[in-house]
């Protein structure tokens, strides 16, 4: 009985050589030609580009020039682009806080930005660091003006409070042992 099975299993004379078992590339290579083959039975076009007319919205479009008026073929600009993309990616957010730092000395004016400008923004909180004590004060009066502007410039929502900060002094503090009083600015004369 094992001399049966054993020429059940060998390969007769007239059968054609068995196939090896394929793997990696060539597993892929075998399954992309037999996909072309089924797509060409089926009357597709097979081929490495795309050939076949464009498809829009259920209708057939050749490729032609655009024409007299704009089209999605039409160069568009980067801007126009950059804030599509922002804003299906979900990141108009940040790109609305980043132009109120970038773009400063648009949003408020020349004048402001020349003496005022932004460090840092969390949580709808502007912090203007002011060159001076003076323009700090006439930053803080002229507060909701900026907010607007702001506002104006890069959407309601973005920057809800303002805090400004004049300089901060120089610190005479040095180490980790100090003595209250005045320090060394009694002995100037």
């Amino acid at each position: 009985m094992s001399d049966e099975t054993s020429s059940d299993s060998a390969a007769r004379p007239g059968d054609p050589p068995p196939e090896p078992e394929l793997k990696g590339i060539d597993l892929a290579r075998r399954a992309l030609e037999d996909a072309r083959a089924a797509a060409k039975a089926s009357g597709k076009s097979v081929g490495q580009g795309r050939s076949s007319p464009l498809r829009t919205g259920g209708r057939s479009r050749s490729r032609t020039w655009s024409g007299a008026r704009p089209d999605d073929r039409d160069p568009q600009a980067l801007g126009s682009l950059a804030s599509s993309i922002a804003k299906n990616r979900g990141w108009s957010e940040k790109v609305n806080e980043g132009t109120v730092f970038g773009r400063w000395a648009h949003v408020v004016g020349e004048d402001i930005a020349s003496h005022a400008e932004p460090t840092t923004l969390r949580d709808g909180i502007l912090v203007v660091s002011a060159e001076s004590t003076a323009w700090a004060t006439q930053l803080r009066m002229m507060q909701s003006q900026i907010l607007a502007k702001i506002a104006a410039a890069v959407g309601h929502g973005v920057v809800k409070q303002l805090r400004i900060t004049g300089p901060t002094a120089p610190s005479w503090r040095k180490g980790d042992r100090h003595v209250s009083g005045r320090g060394p600015r009694d002995t100037y004369g």
